[in-house]
């Protein structure tokens, strides 16, 4: 066995005991994107749409918490973590509507600008 051999096996072993876990603001944003997707599923009825956003908030709510005590966010200062939590109303979802004492979809819907005028004014057509 070569030295470069050596070399080699040594890099693979390093690089498959490194841990590959995503951050916890990336573990969020999906949640938080499989939370809307039930949301705004037409295929849906209410019953089990509420019963799957009960379902996702729960789960949603444990990340949120866990990125909130992320102390690996305080020293970054890249584009996403700045976006996080300067829309935190959107980011911390869960959070935000329990502060808001409002529903999520409520909470959501207001954060990305849409109020009871417009959702009950919206005709459902395709484009």
């Amino acid at each position: 066995m070569t030295l470069r051999h050596v070399a080699m096996l040594m890099l693979a072993g390093t690089i498959a005991a490194a841990p590959a876990a995503a951050d916890t603001l990336e573990n969020l944003e999906r949640e938080r994107a499989r939370l809307i997707a039930v949301m705004v599923d037409a295929d849906l009825d209410a019953a089990t749409r509420q019963q799957r956003i009960e379902s996702l908030a729960r789960r949603l709510r444990d990340l949120e918490q866990m990125a909130l005590r992320d102390e690996t966010l305080l020293g970054r200062n890249t584009p996403t973590v700045r976006q996080a939590f300067e829309d935190y109303e959107l980011t911390f979802l869960v959070h935000a509507a329990g502060e808001h004492g409002v529903t999520l979809t409520e909470q959501w819907l207001t954060g990305i600008g849409l109020g009871t005028d417009e959702v009950m004014a919206a005709r459902f057509g395709r484009r």
